[in-house]
C-alpha cells in the first residue's frame, strides 16, 4: 500500500489551495462575480476547519522536533523593519519603553512590559512553520502562553475573538487600512501551544521576524502569526475591524480560518 499522507500534511495542502485560489482569483473577476466567488471560499475555508476538527481535537498539539531540527535559514517574510515613527522610536531603545496593551472585552485591562512577559512562566516549542506561499522551516520559539495573559485580563463572557494590532503597514494609506492586524477564535487563543514568543533559536526575537514579540499559533498558517504586536483585544465580533473580514490578508481574499 502506497504510503498515506500526514494529516498535518493533507490539511496544509487543502487550505494552501484555497488560498492559492483565492490570490488567483481575486483579479480576475468582475464585481458581479465576486460575490459568488467569495462565497464558494467561504465553503471552503468551512470545510477546511470542519476537517481538522474531525481529525484534531481541540487541545491536540503541533508535532515539536529536536534541537538538531532546527533549520539554518529561517526566512522572514511580509515586513521585515516596519517605518512606524513610534516603532523605530522603542526599536532604537532595545524595546526597553515598549507595552503590549490588553483590552477590549476584558475585566482587567493590561500594560506588559518586556520584562513583565519574562517573568511569567515561559514555554519553549521546537516547531514547524508552514507558509501559504509553500515553504517550510523549523524554528526554536520561547515566550509565554496566551491563555496566561487572557486569564490575568481576564475575559468578559461576550468576548468571542482575540485581534492583535501590529506596528507594521504592509501598504501606505491613509485610512491606516494598510496596517497589520489579525485574529482567532478563542479555541486555538487559549490552546497550549499558542504563546507571545520573545526568543527565536535561544536569541531574543529578531527585528525581521518580528521584534518584540510576535504571535506563534502551530496549528495555523504563517500569516495568521502576526509580527510586532502593539496590542491585544478581546472583541464579540470581527466586522468593525478592516474590512470585517478579521486580518489584513483575509480582507485580500485570504481564508481567516488557516489550521492545518
Amino acid at each position: 500500500m502506497a504510503e498515506m499522507l500526514s494529516r498535518r500534511r493533507f490539511l496544509l495542502g487543502t487550505t494552501s489551495a484555497a488560498a492559492a485560489l483565492a490570490l488567483s482569483g481575486c483579479d480576475i473577476l468582475d464585481d458581479a462575480s465576486q460575490g459568488n466567488f467569495r462565497n464558494v471560499l467561504a465553503s471552503a475555508e468551512e470545510l477546511t476547519r470542519a476537517t481538522q476538527r474531525f481529525f484534531l481535537s481541540p487541545t491536540s498539539m503541533a508535532k515539536e522536533f529536536t534541537e538538531a531540527d532546527i533549520g539554518k535559514n529561517f526566512r522572514a517574510n511580509g515586513s521585515t523593519s516596519p517605518d512606524d515613527p513610534e516603532y523605530l522610536r522603542l526599536a532604537a531603545n532595545g524595546f526597553a519603553d515598549w507595552k503590549l496593551k490588553v483590552g477590549g472585552l476584558v475585566e482587567t485591562p493590561l500594560e506588559l512590559s518586556l520584562a513583565d512577559l519574562r517573568a511569567m512562566p515561559s514555554r519553549t516549542q521546537i516547531t514547524r512553520h508552514d507558509c501559504v506561499e509553500g515553504w517550510s522551516c523549523i524554528g526554536k520559539w520561547t515566550g509565554v502562553q496566551l491563555a496566561l495573559v487572557l486569564d490575568e485580563a481576564k475575559l468578559k463572557p461576550e468576548a468571542k475573538y482575540i485581534l492583535f494590532t501590529c506596528a507594521d503597514e504592509l501598504e501606505k494609506t491613509l485610512d491606516g487600512s494598510g496596517r497589520y492586524y489579525e485574529s482567532h477564535g478563542l479555541e486555538d487563543a487559549f490552546h497550549p501551544q499558542t504563546i507571545l514568543a520573545y526568543e527565536m533559536n535561544g536569541a531574543p526575537l529578531p527585528i525581521p521576524h518580528g521584534a518584540p514579540v510576535r504571535l506563534r499559533v502551530e496549528r495555523q498558517l504563517g500569516y495568521k502569526q502576526p509580527k510586532y504586536i502593539m496590542r491585544i483585544d478581546a472583541v464579540d465580533s470581527l466586522e468593525k475591524f478592516g474590512s470585517g473580514n478579521g486580518g489584513f490578508w483575509e480582507d485580500r481574499g485570504y481564508e481567516w480560518y488557516a489550521g492545518i
